[in-house]
């Protein structure tokens, strides 16, 4: 049922977790990507050791994926069936519509989520790592967008923003307590 015709029901249930989101039981996790789709580093290359080199293969067939894009894929040998892949944008300072990219990640791996039926998913920082983006405004943005989404539809009911270390999970605390209303 969409949001506007459950108006009393909340909008969805927002987390954060300090810890490695390759161990979360979640419908989906979703990938901090790069455009080719292949195994890099930070979040990117954790998600690929715990899943095995068959999410590389997998990979190799759905052809990359623009900045700002989501793609789809089994879980493999992750606690999640399906991981999102998402390519958030590097920073540049500000100048290559870097916000609108990283909340069309948040935003498209939302809708993916729903056309698909999955109902909890675990995010990562998306670009707050060697793509260099601001780690306040990113979670500025990660929030806000998420919230925005989960008013929209109500299939998705849990959001876990995972946190690899204790500064990041702080900030995006802090986002969500500047956020909640009283």
């Amino acid at each position: 049922m969409p949001a506007s015709e459950a108006p009393n029901r909340p909008a969805g249930r927002i987390v954060v977790i300090e810890g490695d989101i390759t161990l979360e039981a979640v419908d989906a996790v979703v990938n901090a990507a790069n455009s080719a789709l292949r195994r890099g580093g930070g979040v990117d290359g954790a998600i690929h050791r715990a899943a095995g080199p068959e999410l590389q293969r997998e990979l190799a067939t759905l052809g990359g994926c623009p900045t700002g894009e989501c793609r789809l894929s089994g879980g493999h040998r992750l606690a999640a069936p399906h991981i999102i892949h998402c390519v958030g944008p590097v920073w540049q300072g500000g100048r290559d519509d870097e916000d609108a990219l990283l909340a069309s990640c948040y935003r498209q791996a939302l809708a993916l989520a729903c056309r698909h039926g999955l109902s909890s998913l675990a995010f990562p920082a998306i670009s707050t790592g060697i793509y260099g983006f601001p780690r306040d405004r990113a979670a500025a943005i990660a929030v806000a967008t998420v919230r925005e989404e989960l008013a929209r539809d109500a299939t998705v009911t849990e959001v876990r923003f995972v946190c690899f270390d204790r500064e990041t999970a702080e900030t995006y605390r802090q986002v969500l307590g500047d956020q909640n209303p009283g």
